[in-house]
């Protein structure tokens, strides 16, 4: 999920300024798909973590701390969700549907609207502004944890071997 949502955020990144051209198409269309996954696993990932409790943290962890750890866990689920709707409402909006890696189309949320399809650009920008911000604050936290902390925090989130 991680690879999948850097990919996504580079990429957006990276064809935002390209000219108008056959690959910005082809980058855009990748994009797209690649956020509809990302948003269907998202789905997937929720109803995991509603049957499956995270372990709780450790009670030396000021309270402060960890109302800050699930405040940044429930931000970045919020971004994960808000993102793709954000992007495909804004392809709605600005008449490009979303085809399913060039198979499957996704119905538009919204009738073609150039003003709103800008407005939505800007949104999905910000919030993915915001999503880059919670996400450098949540690594700090790890590392901290994991190199001046010295708690297993980082290493419980790692897959079991």
């Amino acid at each position: 999920m991680a690879i999948l949502l850097f990919g996504l955020l580079a990429l957006g990144f990276y064809m935002h300024d390209l000219p108008l051209s056959p690959e910005k198409l082809q980058l855009y269309s990748w994009h797209k798909w690649a956020g509809v996954t990302a948003f269907l696993l998202v789905l997937v990932r929720l109803a995991w973590r509603v049957t499956h409790r995270p372990p709780a943290l450790p009670d030396s962890m000021p309270k402060t701390m960890q109302l800050a750890a699930h405040a940044g866990h429930l931000g970045l689920y919020l971004l994960m969700l808000a993102i793709p709707l954000s992007g495909w409402l804004m392809s709605s909006a600005k008449g490009f549907q979303t085809v399913w890696f060039g198979v499957l189309p996704i119905p538009d949320l919204l009738d073609k609207n150039k003003e709103l399809g800008d407005l939505l650009q800007q949104l999905h920008m910000l919030l993915n502004l915001a999503f880059i911000a919670i996400l450098a604050g949540h690594i700090g936290a790890a590392l901290k944890h994991h190199f001046i902390d010295k708690d297993d925090i980082l290493t419980r989130m790692l897959p079991k071997h």
